[in-house]
């Protein structure tokens, strides 16, 4: 079911209202059973799928505190979970070629299409992770099983995430939440944000950035290089879209989930943009494969702050998809985080002796125009098409694409820029930011007017916009 269309805000609306009518022990099974139906609208074998794999997972948590071998049962759960991924999204890119080679007549890819692997990476994360904790006594296994299936297919971010610590959401599950029209209405409004994000601006840059790689063969000239630059514009604003509707409903039923972006383009460094951007799956592979990886290794000292950086990055780049283009993608944020590492010294004593608002703005720059670069790998469908798209850039040129000549994208336009001005007085002019934060939320007739006036207008964008179904970005993931 498409999180944007009409029928599934409606379901969610009338779901938060049914589900402030229950008791707690019927409202866990009530959020359970809703994330079970809609895991089942993708497909029902999915649901099976998830299911048993919860389950296991279930008695692994339960039985591996008390174990007498406990280390091969930890490995083997772990074993199980990553197997679990590489049969579902890799399997064309590992067992595929392998059984080419060995002349084995049968399409391995046949198993991530009979399930439809949606989420898949998401809840296979949250299960190692979930895993990872009990083994170090980080949290004690949870024994309800509804609560941990419920970890494992809420609905909000099954899809995209973010991805979530079982340490954070069970606990909330024991919790009474009582009806609150604060969560409630900052809910909804997170709700109507994302929405305007993915559908008035994201779906609007979508062609731009899709339409690069459609003429990177061709000898027709297309404007490369505004839509390298548009690349990082679109991602931002279709994943944040999605992680504010993810926020926004579960806040509506009193569940707090992690927050997945923080300003990220006015990171002054590579270093502090993952820290921004899709910082629930930054956080994960620094907390269990970076500090895991050079704590093992840390006799090796400055070399295994080295090894586990790269191996870090490189798995963080696979975690994207089955390609080469993903993994270069890994090697060039290992790269760029690497050199950071060594010449912070440097870099800090230059940047000194420039003004401060340059030094903060040219710092910003670089680090848009290297995640631009960065993401012709990500959006390129192989690593070819990367390397044309590179070759096409001095010739770049042409028209404008279609939907930059439509009057709507006047539209589109102020958005971006009313969003990114926001970020900025929010980043770099705090009390302006909290001064116009105190009147936004004033009750008095003017602010709650012009408040409501903001809410119609984006409502009637959204309305206007949504004409065109396009798919999340992350989804694929």
């Amino acid at each position: 079911m498409e999180i944007t269309s009409s029928i599934f805000i409606l379901l969610s609306i009338i779901a938060v209202f049914s589900y402030y009518l229950l008791k707690q022990k019927q409202r866990i099974l009530f959020l359970t059973l809703l994330s079970c139906g809609f895991v089942a609208t993708y497909s029902y074998k999915l649901l099976l799928y998830l299911l048993v794999y919860t389950l296991i997972n279930y008695y692994i948590g339960i039985i591996l505190p008390g174990a007498k071998r406990k280390k091969p049962l930890f490995i083997a759960g772990i074993i199980i979970n990553i197997t679990q991924l590489i049969l579902l999204k890799y399997v064309s890119f590992t067992i595929g070629p392998l059984f080419h080679l060995l002349h084995i007549p049968w399409d391995a890819s046949a198993i991530s299409r009979f399930i439809i692997p949606v989420g898949v990476s998401y809840f296979i994360l949250q299960g190692i992770g979930y895993l990872i904790n009990v083994n170090l006594g980080w949290e004690k296994p949870e024994r309800n099983f509804i609560h941990f299936l419920l970890y494992n297919v809420f609905f909000p971010r099954f899809i995209s995430g973010p991805i979530d610590r079982s340490n954070r959401f069970l606990p909330q599950l024991q919790v009474q939440q009582p009806f609150s029209r604060e969560n409630l209405t900052e809910g909804f409004r997170l709700i109507l944000f994302g929405l305007v994000k993915k559908v008035a601006i994201a779906n609007q840059l979508s062609a731009i950035v899709h339409g690069s790689f459609d003429h990177v063969n061709s000898a027709e000239s297309y404007p490369f290089l505004l839509a390298m630059l548009v690349q990082p514009l679109y991602l931002y604003f279709d994943f944040s879209g999605y992680t504010d509707i993810a926020i926004g409903i579960a806040k509506a039923f009193g569940i707090t989930i992690p927050m997945n972006f923080n300003r990220p383009f006015l990171a002054e460094n590579m270093t502090n943009f993952w820290k921004r951007f899709h910082a629930s799956l930054s956080s994960w592979f620094n907390d269990y494969v970076f500090m895991r990886t050079m704590f093992r290794y840390r006799k090796w000292k400055q070399n295994a702050t080295t090894l586990a950086l790269f191996v870090t990055w490189i798995l963080f780049g696979i975690w994207h998809g089955a390609g080469w283009n993903f993994m270069f993608l890994g090697v060039l944020q290992a790269l760029a985080v690497y050199y950071e590492f060594r010449t912070k010294r440097w870099r800090v004593k230059t940047f000194s002796k420039l003004p401060a608002f340059y030094a903060k703005w040219l710092g910003r720059i670089c680090t848009y125009l290297f995640y631009s670069i960065s993401l012709v790998f990500f959006f390129a469908p192989n690593l070819r098409s990367a390397f044309l798209f590179f070759a096409n850039l001095p010739h770049s040129g042409g028209a404008l694409p279609e939907g930059m000549t439509d009057p709507k994208f006047i539209v589109v336009l102020v958005f971006i820029l009313t969003v990114m001005a926001l970020e900025i007085l929010k980043e770099d002019f705090a009390k302006a930011s909290n001064q116009l934060e105190s009147r936004w939320s004033g009750q008095k007739w003017m602010h709650v007017g012009f408040r409501w006036m903001v809410y119609y207008v984006m409502i009637i964008l959204i309305m206007m916009f949504n004409t065109q179904n396009v798919e999340f970005v992350y989804v694929q993931f």
